[in-house]
């Protein structure tokens, strides 16, 4: 009936009606693909083989639904739980561990058969993600266009508005559905396990190579890497900073020494705050000393801002290491935000008072899942390095966020977390969203204001603001600050790829300094107006943003030319370089 209505009362509809066409066709080719390259299968047995096995593919969903339901109370129970004891935390372990095992089993059924221990292919994985992005960039794509026509039909014919609103929300309904089946997919394809170790595994190995460089045999004779946390910036920024320092040092097998006494959040030190990076080596004494770069056998280098850095090494972000990447590019949708993500691991590990600061503000708000945190920036921001973002548009996210949600399951009461340097925005939340719980602290946020952020109020204000919306199931954000980014970046220690909780209503993902960000040409592209440029396969596009409409912005480096691109139409190029291996770490 609405594609009637659509299709009858005006031509600017009719370019409306093959998006879901194309949208379908589009899932069922890159699906075709996606079933080929997960693993080789024998031919059909006939039909009746064909209805056992989508019968038992049905019944091990269905079991995946229970064991993830045991998994979220399982978790649940441990956030739930004070108590950090060394046998608490095994004890959680273990049994993950074979709630994670039964899924596994469960699941190999029907989708499973076949499948090598040493988990998927990276043709698998990356399709797979692939279909997933490219699904909600068609979204994005779809929504724009319509709201175009919506648009022109307020002025010229009112009377489409009620069709269009009604065919945006069936699309909406469409594009939610096939979310859906990807992510059941996933979870039911026998890799799930794999995953989990696979994440467990790494994220211990660099855990062990960091530790083993912050703590030489010989503090006195080792090559250090001085790094002075006096950077002019916020809290966000000053971390990013420390990580900074912390990839030079392990790209030059340097032990990182952090001088912080001074530090502008907390006069007495990092130490006072978050445990020290080393147990044995904290001076900066040595024979030999001198700015960066140095020489090899220089035994004390000191790092410059990474604005100042000259010359500038490849192994700064979005660098990963060689010998890690083929393993971190299986695992993870954005490798570079998960090596960042490690270090931060690390480096962030509280002291007795700060866990204890923390562990009271998650029980004073009642902060529990299912929950989404939103950081809404305003301040010193707005206007100069970011735009204004009315609380509406985060919480349309929001909303969307559990629309999804509750396709796979109930969801007792909408949460979520706000967090802000304006302490008018969790009121506004409040007001206009009655039927959410709105959990956060005004307090925090007038301490944030720009007069009274250099305090330890607002320090552990911010620490606590960052540590929430790292747990929280979902970020809405903008990526233009580095407070937002941060907790995104911690979020991926805690999942095998958390690279698609979020969204940003301005910048796409980057790092202060980093170099460039490059993106590979996979479909041609011929530009069809004046704001559009040509791409080739095998052409490198410098990007510049996502509109977060289908388009994005960048610089064809074979071409110079600087315009938009459809965004489905390429893939992130991710950079490779050699660094230290750490044989003697196993």
């Amino acid at each position: 009936m609405i594609v009637r209505q659509l299709m009858g009362l005006n031509p600017w509809a009719r370019v409306l009606v093959p998006f879901l066409f194309v949208w379908v066709l589009f899932v069922l080719i890159f699906y075709s693909k996606l079933n080929t390259s997960a693993a080789s299968s024998s031919s059909s047995d006939g039909g009746d083989d064909s209805l056992k096995r989508l019968e038992r593919a049905v019944q091990q969903l269905e079991r995946s639904k229970q064991v993830d339901q045991e998994l979220r109370l399982l978790v649940d129970e441990y956030l739930a739980d004070a108590g950090t004891s060394a046998d608490r935390k095994q004890h959680f372990i273990d049994e993950l561990g074979s709630k994670l095992e039964q899924d596994a089993a469960g699941s190999a059924g029907w989708f499973a058969v076949g499948r090598p221990r040493n988990g998927p292919s990276l043709e698998y994985e990356r399709l797979r993600r692939r279909v997933e992005t490219n699904t909600q960039e068609l979204w994005n794509f779809l929504q724009s266009e319509v709201t175009k026509v919506q648009k022109q039909a307020l002025r010229s014919e009112p009377e489409l508005a009620k069709p269009l609103n009604a065919f945006l929300s069936l699309a909406a309904d469409h594009k939610r559905s096939l979310l859906t089946d990807i992510e059941r997919m996933r979870a039911a394809d026998g890799y799930e396990a794999w995953r989990h170790r696979e994440a467990a595994d790494l994220s211990e190995l660099v855990q062990k190579r960091l530790t083993r460089l912050q703590n030489p045999e010989n503090c006195s004779t080792a090559r250090k890497l001085l790094c002075r946390l006096n950077k002019g910036c916020g809290y966000g920024c000053q971390l990013h900073h420390v990580v900074y320092c912390f990839i030079m040092a392990y790209a030059t097998e340097r032990t990182l020494i952090l001088k912080s006494k001074g530090w502008r959040y907390h006069k007495a030190g990092w130490e006072e705050v978050f445990q020290p990076i080393s147990d044995t080596c904290l001076d900066s004494n040595g024979a030999s000393h001198a700015s960066w770069p140095g020489q090899a056998n220089t035994q004390v280098l000191t790092l410059p801002i990474i604005d100042s850095l000259n010359p500038r090494p490849p192994y700064l972000p979005l660098a990963i290491p060689a010998d890690l990447a083929p393993r971190l590019m299986k695992l993870h949708g954005d490798p570079i935000v998960w090596w960042i993500g490690q270090f931060l691991k690390y480096l962030l590990k509280p002291t007795g008072e700060t866990q204890q600061m923390l562990e009271n503000g998650i029980e004073r708000l009642g902060f529990k899942k299912p929950i989404v945190g939103v950081h809404v920036r305003r301040t010193d921001k707005v206007g100069t390095e970011a735009a204004f973002h009315g609380i509406e548009e985060y919480m349309t996210a929001v909303d969307d966020y559990y629309d999804q949600l509750e396709l796979t399951e109930k969801v007792d009461k909408r949460r979520v977390f706000v967090a802000s340097d304006d302490p008018k925005v969790i009121e506004e939340t409040k007001t206009k969203y009655p039927q959410y719980e709105v959990i956060g602290d005004p307090n925090v946020a007038k301490m944030a204001a720009v007069s009274t952020r250099y305090t330890d109020s607002s320090l552990n204000g911010i620490i606590l603001d960052i540590h929430l919306l790292s747990l929280s199931d979902y970020l809405v954000c903008t990526f233009s600050s580095q407070v937002c980014r941060v907790a995104y970046e911690i979020m991926q220690s805690m999942y095998p790829d958390a690279s698609g909780r979020f969204r940003s209503l301005d910048d796409i993902y980057y790092y202060g300094g980093q170099n460039s960000h490059n993106r590979e040409v996979v479909l041609p592209h011929e530009p069809k107006n004046h704001d559009e440029i040509q791409i080739r396969p095998g052409d490198l596009v410098g990007v510049a943003g996502n509109h977060w409409n289908g388009y994005s912005k960048g610089k064809n480096l074979r071409t110079n030319q600087v315009g938009l691109f459809p965004s489905f139409k390429v893939n992130d190029k991710i950079e490779i370089v050699e660094l230290p291996k750490y044989p003697y770490v196993k």
